[in-house]
């Protein structure tokens, strides 16, 4: 049965899994508009490939609902696979044929017909420089070609709704542009939506939508620009012998730090921040000082950190 928000491509509401005592997601909520380029993300086992895998009818909720393209996927998980294209983390390719036979036989399951088949493998091979080994073995490429080839499987029946578990995980830089210049395109010609995992949070900066997870659960979820803008006008990082010191004597002036090893990072609000006589006060006390602009890998740390509450 379709959902009763058409528009959305993906609606979960308490979705859950456990596995005994042991809780791999607890209870997320999503309402994912159509088109959205979505974004989760979180460190290994932090929940974010179960609820994938939940989401594409792979393992079964252990307890809410989840639609996607308007179907439920426990009542309809046909009609959800028909709909979805999925790139996993391992590869899916069958290392015993060819590049050619893996996509044929991949655009036969869709039942994609044989020309529009054909023409599209052509524009895939061209996309990711692999006209030369259409007919080479899977077993024999690199894993970079491999991943390619397992991102042009997953796109090639132009899906509505594209999960991207780790796509770009051996990939040189090159490719990993064409691969999102394409899903770009995807999304701008198609109206696909892309759903990805990643651990470049860089390649998540450009997402209509993100959400952290932690141990199950999602403990933010927003725009990318607005996590940044909340951090501050600077990220500044002093560098220490004594970090929890130099922390009790700059945090009544910055506020409390996140501490990493011998290194403590303060949100700096004030975009004129005097650094100058900052280091010039604690130039025997600091090995060096500077300041950055935030980013999400910033977020990631803050979320993590306990210190979630200042970014709602």
């Amino acid at each position: 049965m379709p959902s009763n928000d058409g528009r959305l491509a993906i609606q979960a509401v308490g979705l859950g899994k456990s596995y005994g005592s042991l809780q791999a997601v607890r209870g997320i909520d999503l309402a994912l508009p159509e088109g959205q380029f979505f974004g989760l993300l979180g460190p290994n086992g932090s929940g974010k490939t179960t609820t994938l895998h939940m989401l594409c009818t792979l393992i079964r909720p252990s307890g809410g609902r989840a639609f996607v393209a308007g179907y439920d996927v426990l009542e309809s998980p046909v009609a959800v696979r028909r709909a979805i294209g999925l790139v996993f983390q391992e590869s899916a390719l069958d290392r015993t044929l060819t590049v050619l036979e893996n996509l044929r036989f991949a655009a036969a399951l869709y039942g994609l017909p044989a020309r529009t088949a054909d023409r599209r493998i052509e524009e895939l091979l061209g996309l990711f420089g692999l006209e030369e080994k259409r007919d080479a073995l899977i077993s024999t490429l690199s894993g970079g070609m491999r991943r390619a080839v397992d991102i042009a499987r997953g796109v090639l029946h132009r899906p509505r709704v594209l999960f991207l578990d780790e796509p770009t995980i051996g990939l040189d830089v090159l490719n990993r542009r064409a691969v999102w210049r394409f899903l770009q395109r995807l999304r701008e010609e198609e109206g696909t939506t892309l759903i990805l995992t990643t651990h470049y949070l860089e390649e998540a900066g450009g997402c209509d939508q993100v959400a952290f997870m932690k141990k199950g659960r999602v403990i933010g979820l927003g725009q990318p620009a607005e996590f940044i803008l909340r951090l501050g006008a600077y990220i500044l990082e002093v560098e220490t012998a004594d970090p929890v010191s130099q922390a009790e004597r700059l945090s009544p002036r910055l506020g409390r730090p996140v501490v990493e090893g011998d290194r403590l990072l303060f949100r700096v609000q004030d975009p004129t921040f005097p650094l100058a006589s900052l280091q010039q006060e604690f130039h025997q006390e600091a090995l060096a000082m500077h300041l950055r602009r935030p980013s999400l890998n910033d977020v990631y740390i803050w979320l993590n950190s306990g210190m979630a509450g200042i970014l709602a």
